[in-house]
Parts: structure tokens; C-alpha cells; sequence
């Protein structure tokens, strides 16, 4: 099995068992170790990883870090490990000990699903505040498969992650500041765009308006950035027998010649997004109807997903489906939101594949 899908495995397999694991040892045997297997290590080879790793601490303070991954008989890497319910960022102080009394580059701090890689940019021997590289398991991205990739047993080069490290620093540090600027723009950022397309002076009255202007504008460029690439993504599988077929089935089942709107559309590109991860994308389709629109599995009734009320009021909605097939129903400020129920989707399909 290659990298990418070992991970993106243990990435489901983190998110269906989480709630039953209720220790820190669980934790560790249930979602660290095999993460740090898929890395390529040999958890049962004290060779290559040392759990309760002595740090040299001195005799009458002896200090052990959960684990430390060796290279060539030095630790290379040291894991500090909580359950997985653990706010990681109280236990920082911790792993900072541990990193400066070893000789390790690098530093893991997880819960098993987050995970916090730190190293000395700032200071040498000094392990940085912030992480050079984070991610959740249960949402990994490709482009974050591709940096972890470095960490693997076949392809460790402490040289070559130390070259990418900074660039992650900052490249999050950048992210965080978009994220808090869309969230809340702040008046330097509102006044860039005030400059640029204004022409009178940028008084208090302007700028409170222009706040909530630049707010929405950015709001929206991104969600239409968002929904282009996705419809482009999807359309490169099967969008025209998708559709075909849905029309069809929407010529016989209605006479009133409804018109599938293009809201309606994205909503069932998205929803078809969330749930390929888990099945063939052959199997999704939908129905519309007079009163709402349905995304159904295997092309069957009977198996519906979600459905959705996107058109003729004033409030959008999504109806869920348990696996008794009862209904709740919540409220949509955006189609963006669906992915806020990404995990109740996937439960639905689940529940039709182990149907008998």
C-alpha cells in the first residue's frame, strides 16, 4: 500500500474509533504507533524506536519522552504524546524540556489526530515557539501527505526538511493572518482596499463601511475560487453521464419540466466530493422535485443521502438521515456549510453498505 493511503487509512480509522479510545495509552497503541509505523519504523526494533527515550537529564531528575526515533544509534526525532481529547498546546512546555536536553533536530507533539512538528529555527538548540509543520489526520491534505512523506525511514534527510521548514513556518504564519483577516478584516487591511478603489478620504464612517464590504467581497472570491475548482475537479470523472442520467430520470418522474438550478448543481458537487472518499462516485446521483433536491446512492430511492431546500424561501436547509432513516433538518447560511456535515454523510453511505 503506498504512503499516501496508509494514511489517508489510518486517518479514517482515527475518526471512527476516537470516541471509544478514553486513555492516553490507548491512544498511543490504537493511533501513534501506527502512524509511526506507516512512517517506515519498526515500533518493535529498539534500534530504531525507543519508547520512555531517557533524555540526559542528570541521575536525580531521569526525564522520558514517550518516544524517540534513532538514526545511525542518535534520536533524530522525539514524540510527545497525549490522548487524543488533550488540548495540545498546554503540553508545550514539556516537549520543550525534552528537545533541549536530547540531540534531536525534531519534535513531534500529537493526540493522535493532531499533529505539531517543531525544531530550533529561531534559536539553535532551542525549540521553536510555533510549528513549522501541523496538521489533522482526519483531514489531511495531499500537499500535507507530500511534506510528511520527508519524515519516512526510506527518505530521512534532516538537511532537506531543515530547507522546507522555514518556508512552512512562514507559509502558516501566513495562513493564520488570511484566516484572521477574513474572519475579522483589521483596519490596515480594510485600508488597502480602501486605497485602491475610493477616491475620497478614508474617515471613520468609510472605514466602519468598508469593513463589512471587504468582509463579504472576500468571503465571496474565495467561495467562488472554491466552487470552480471543485466543479472543474469533478468534471474531469464523470459529470456528463451523471447529469444525463439525472435528467433523464427527471423527464419521467416529472411533467412539470422542473429546472434543476445551478445552486442545486453545486450542492450535489459538493456533497459528491465529501462522499467519493468513501465510495465509487458512479454511485451518487440525485432527483429533484418540486419541493426539494436529493442526493441519492445507487440511483435508488430508497437510499437517499441528503435532501436539500435551496430555492423559493428565504432560508436554505439540509436534511440528514440516520440509519433508522429519521430525518433532521438544519439550516444553511452557504452551500460551504454542507462540509460541516461531512461526517453524518459519510455515516449515511456507511449505513446502506453494511445493509445485507
Amino acid at each position: 500500500m503506498e504512503f499516501k493511503d496508509q494514511i489517508k487509512q489510518l486517518g479514517e480509522k482515527v475518526l471512527k474509533l476516537r470516541d471509544q479510545i478514553l486513555t492516553e495509552e490507548a491512544t498511543k497503541s490504537a493511533f501513534v504507533l501506527p502512524f509511526i509505523q506507516a512512517l517506515g519504523y519498526d515500533v518493535f526494533n529498539p534500534m530504531e524506536v525507543v519508547p520512555e527515550f531517557v533524555t540526559d537529564y542528570g541521575a536525580k531528575n531521569v526525564e522520558k519522552v514517550d518516544y524517540a526515533i534513532l538514526k545511525e544509534n542518535q534520536p533524530v526525532l522525539v514524540i510527545e504524546c497525549k490522548n487524543h481529547s488533550e488540548n495540545l498546546e498546554k503540553h508545550y512546555t514539556q516537549l520543550h524540556k525534552y528537545f533541549h536536553l536530547t540531540k534531536a533536530r525534531f519534535a513531534l507533539l500529537t493526540n493522535g489526530v493532531q499533529y505539531l512538528f517543531y525544531t530550533d529555527l529561531d534559536s539553535a538548540n532551542k525549540m521553536d515557539e510555533k510549528p513549522f509543520f501541523s496538521f489533522d489526520i482526519t483531514k489531511i491534505k495531499d500537499q500535507q501527505i507530500k511534506e510528511l512523506i520527508k519524515f519516512h525511514k526510506n527518505g530521512f534527510d534532516i538537511g532537506a526538511i531543515l530547507n522546507t521548514a522555514s518556508e512552512l513556518k512562514y507559509s502558516n504564519a501566513i495562513k493564520t493572518i488570511l484566516n484572521s483577516e477574513l474572519a475579522n478584516p483589521s483596519p490596515e487591511f480594510v485600508k488597502f482596499f480602501v486605497s485602491r478603489v475610493y477616491d475620497g478620504k478614508a474617515t471613520e464612517k468609510v472605514m466602519i463601511q468598508f469593513t463589512e464590504i471587504v468582509k463579504k467581497t472576500v468571503e465571496q472570491t474565495f467561495n467562488d475560487i472554491v466552487s470552480d475548482r471543485l466543479m472543474n475537479a469533478i468534471n474531469q470523472t464523470k459529470p456528463t453521464e451523471d447529469i444525463s442520467k439525472a435528467k433523464e430520470n427527471e423527464e419521467e418522474s416529472d411533467e412539470n419540466k422542473l429546472i434543476t438550478t445551478e445552486e442545486e448543481i453545486n450542492s450535489f458537487y459538493i456533497v459528491k466530493s465529501i462522499l467519493r472518499t468513501k465510495i465509487d462516485s458512479t454511485r451518487i446521483f440525485f432527483r429533484d422535485s418540486q419541493t426539494y433536491f436529493s442526493v441519492i446512492l445507487d440511483d435508488n430511492n430508497r437510499k437517499p443521502v441528503c435532501r436539500l431546500w435551496l430555492n423559493g424561501q428565504s432560508k436554505k436547509y439540509i436534511v440528514l438521515f440516520d440509519k433508522e432513516k429519521k430525518e433532521t433538518k438544519h439550516e444553511l447560511q452557504s452551500l460551504d456549510d454542507i462540509f460541516n456535515f461531512t461526517n453524518e454523510l459519510l455515516s449515511t453511505v456507511e449505513f446502506y453498505n453494511n445493509e445485507k
